[in-house]
């Protein structure tokens, strides 16, 4: 196993422009750290930087404690499975598998012993006398799994090695890894992928990176945590709106009241008051802010047990029932429609006026430059 450590890296291009800004992280020994963010904000960058198939343009990289910046590829330990699977067609699958290890010089009885091992993990026992062209995308992407796995290295990383399977052989292959991880692979993994999905159900950590039209901030770590913690306690606007499918609503408004367990904003456009259970000694009354509630936390008031919290009343715009849950869009008087996904089938159409709430410790509450506002544990509100 191999802990990752970066500091302060930096990796910028000819004409000075920089895709990698100051990021300072540390990945233990056996951690799934995924790398999330959206396309353009230097994730597969920093995971080549990793590998050494890009050189830092400053800071420090450390494998289990030595200092990487130099190192060549071949020595710093780490395996990588691509996109695109990188397979030699004119080779076996045992072939393909054991190409590293034939250039290591292995034994013969030691190659052998390890490919048929990763095959018989991998469910590719039948198919070693195959060529890729024979196999289909899920099961070349698991050759390509098992090249890496009989090299045993300290660090495996993965570039989107999904992204390029449909969608049922993408949660099959998402299984078989998370599956290799705890069981079978002894390594630290660094993962890339612009799916959330992916990274909610494989991730032990997640490093949340930023894009968008803040060229200051491309490149940088908007934040890292675990998914949970991500999903229920983001640090900003940018992490709570990525993080979450459907993405959170957001409603802007203007702070009422503030006290050190709670926020009371007026809804523009709307009138509307909300009280979130939140940190408010900082903020000042008539300062402009962002509510924000999920999808799932948009109740429906006339549903029993649904009668407490805060309420507000918008029209049905349009009704999508996918069977065990239905997304109810609603009209907002700017900006995107409200959101809200409830269980079941819901008794409503297009046009229905319904009564919708919000528990105060579901709300979040951001402020004018983005940053969320601290949940107030001590709240009455979310007891």
């Amino acid at each position: 196993m191999a802990s990752i450590t970066l500091n302060a890296v930096q990796k910028s291009y000819g004409d000075g422009a920089a895709v990698i800004r100051n990021v300072d992280l540390d990945i233990g020994e056996h951690e799934f750290c995924v790398f999330l963010g959206p396309s353009g904000c230097g994730k597969s960058t920093l995971l080549r930087m990793i590998a050494g198939l890009e050189d830092l343009s400053g800071g420090e990289l450390r494998i289990s404690g030595e200092l990487m910046n130099d190192v060549p590829p071949a020595e710093r330990g780490v395996a990588m499975v691509f996109q695109s699977y990188a397979l030699f067609p004119h080779m076996s699958v045992y072939d393909n598998i054991g190409f590293g290890l034939k250039l290591a010089k292995t034994p013969k009885d030691e190659l052998d012993r390890r490919v048929r091992e990763a095959a018989r993990v991998l469910q590719l026992d039948e198919l070693l006398e195959r060529k890729p062209r024979q196999l289909s995308g899920g099961q070349r992407q698991r050759v390509a799994i098992g090249r890496a796995i009989v090299r045993r290295p300290g660090v495996f990383l993965f570039d989107e090695p999904l992204s390029n399977l449909d969608a049922t052989l993408r949660g099959q292959t998402r299984i078989e890894i998370a599956r290799l991880h705890k069981q079978f692979v002894d390594a630290s993994v660094v993962y890339v992928t612009h799916d959330q999905v992916e990274a909610m159900t494989l991730a032990d950590k997640i490093v949340l990176l930023r894009a968008g039209p803040d060229v200051q901030r491309l490149g940088s770590i908007a934040q890292v945590g675990s998914p949970l913690e991500l999903y229920h306690r983001p640090n900003s606007r940018f992490v709570a709106g990525f993080i979450g499918s459907p993405q959170m609503n957001f409603l802007p408004a203007k702070v009422v009241s503030c006290e050190a367990d709670a926020v009371r904003v007026t809804l523009e456009h709307t009138g509307e008051t909300i009280t979130v259970a939140a940190d408010g000694s900082a903020l000042q009354a008539g300062q402009s802010a962002c509510v924000g509630v999920r999808p799932e936390h948009l109740l429906l008031a006339s549903r029993e047990g649904n009668q407490e919290g805060n309420r507000i009343v918008r029209r049905v715009m349009l009704v999508e029932r996918l069977g065990e849950q239905t997304y109810l869009h609603f009209e907002q008087p700017c900006g995107d429609p409200l959101l809200a996904k409830a269980p079941g089938n819901v008794a409503t159409e297009a046009g229905a006026e319904l009564t919708l709430s919000m528990l105060a410790r579901h709300c979040h509450l951001f402020t004018d430059d983005g940053n969320a506002v601290a949940a107030s544990f001590n709240s009455p509100h979310l007891a």
